[in-house]
């Protein structure tokens, strides 16, 4: 996770909100009309027969150099998608429309990125759709900023935000990489004053203490817009949702997102011998009004909770009532008179 106080640059306001010119669209490759052959400027997979993997840009004269030959950039532009291609070495690979996930693990990394199926499981969560508007903070290396761009392309527009420098000029690089640039605008800078866009449909934070910028999270995010955060430890998580609770957020949740993969082998099908574990805590939720009570729309299992816990105090404080009504002897009656 990224912590947004190493530089605390504070941001000149500024308005970004316009549409996106028909000019970048046309720039992006990704939304095109579909060919059928490549072309100079298109970002292609290089996938050889030993499942080694290759993002290029084709670019006339250029080369590519792997560990089974040179591919020349002229004899893959235009080849079929999908076709054969061999180097000098006369070593086979295939041309490939690359997928998310390709320009995701491809990224040049200055931080730890974020892996694959959180993303996606995010995008799903944040109801992102081409037309939204999503903040973002922090950027690192901005592997899920490539995530939010896919998703809200061709008209919408992702702003994130970075502290470092280092990360913030790499992620620009990357995302200049892959082609996803022109649905981007980036801030170098600390969030703590709060963030220059109002009403998004949506909003995620990925750094280390999120339940400090709650209340720039509102000011930013539409009433009932979607909020998500991304933890790697339980205490932090137990942190944020207590101030969710605070902030009137409702619809919480947390997830944690577990792919385990098969040998595509029908014969012996059976799973992959290793598999990736624990990546990070997923917290959803969604800011609403400050004037009702949020926590009767909180989750079954935190009413009850709470409502046991309200129980407990309550039978806690009737005992030391009686305790306190109790005779020298502790007896909590007093002595009756005896006859005579």
């Amino acid at each position: 996770m990224r912590d947004l106080f190493v530089y605390p640059v504070k941001i000149a306001k500024i308005t970004l909100t316009d549409p996106i010119p028909s000019a970048q669209l046309e720039a992006s490759s990704w939304f095109r009309p579909h060919t059928r052959q490549t072309a100079i400027g298109d970002l292609v997979l290089l996938s050889t027969a030993d499942q080694k993997r290759y993002l290029i840009t084709l670019q006339p004269r250029q080369q590519m150099h792997t560990h089974q030959g040179i591919y020349m950039h002229d004899d893959l532009i235009g080849r079929a998608w999908g076709d054969e291609v061999r180097s000098q070495m006369g070593q086979s690979a295939l041309l490939l429309v690359p997928g998310l996930g390709d320009l995701m693990t491809h990224l040049r990394r200055g931080t730890q990125i974020i892996y694959p199926k959180d993303a996606a499981y995010l995008v799903h969560r944040l109801s992102l759709r081409a037309g939204c508007r999503v903040i973002e903070a922090g950027t690192g290396s901005g592997g899920l900023t490539v995530a939010l761009a896919w998703a809200v392309a061709p008209t919408g527009v992702v702003y994130t935000y970075e502290a470092r420098i280092d990360n913030y000029q790499l992620a620009q690089r990357n995302l200049e990489r892959v082609g996803l640039q022109p649905y981007v605008q980036s801030f170098h800078g600390s969030v703590e004053d709060g963030f220059q866009q109002e009403d998004v449909d949506a909003l995620v934070l990925d750094l280390r203490e999120p339940w400090r910028f709650l209340d720039q999270v509102r000011a930013a995010l539409r009433p009932g817009g979607f909020f998500g955060s991304l933890l790697p430890t339980t205490n932090q998580v137990s942190e944020l949702l207590y101030a969710l609770e605070r902030e009137h957020f409702v619809d919480i949740t947390v997830d944690e997102v577990l792919l385990r993969g098969y040998k595509p082998v029908p014969d012996r099908l059976r799973p992959q011998d290793t598999m990736t574990g624990h990546t990070g805590y997923i917290v959803l939720a969604r800011p609403v009004v400050k004037s009702i009570d949020a926590s009767l729309w909180h989750a079954k299992e935190r009413q009850r909770y709470r409502a046991r816990k309200q129980f407990e105090a309550e039978v806690a404080e009737e005992a030391a009532r009686r305790q306190a009504d109790g005779t020298a002897d502790d007896r909590k009656y007093p002595r009756l008179p005896l006859p005579g």
